[in-house]
């Protein structure tokens, strides 16, 4: 049996995922909408974040909009594929439910 992607699993880092995996691949989402979306608090999505992206899973992009610095967040290709492997194999686990 395959295990689940110990990264993408963590409860918070699954719903990272999920919620950027519902962006086009060449979009984006500002760090402030993601966590009103999420319910998470600051610390708590920076933290898992973090984790994401030393895996190569989610690029972060610091710009300014005016002089306030904005913080971008993207899955990578890595990312959209781990996401979908972790999908495809829980779905296996579950007997091919979709």
């Amino acid at each position: 049996m395959t295990d689940l992607d110990p990264v993408i699993h963590a409860q918070g880092r699954l719903r990272i995922t999920a919620a950027l995996a519902t962006l086009d691949p060449d979009e984006s989402i500002s760090f402030p909408r993601l966590q009103e979306l999420l319910g998470m608090t600051a610390g708590n999505l920076s933290t898992h974040l973090r984790k994401l992206e030393d895996a190569g899973y989610v690029d972060v992009a610091k710009s300014f909009k005016g002089r306030t610095p904005v913080t971008y967040l993207s899955l990578t290709r890595a990312g959209r594929r781990a996401f979908e492997d972790y999908t495809e194999t829980l779905r296996s686990f579950l007997g091919g439910v979709s």
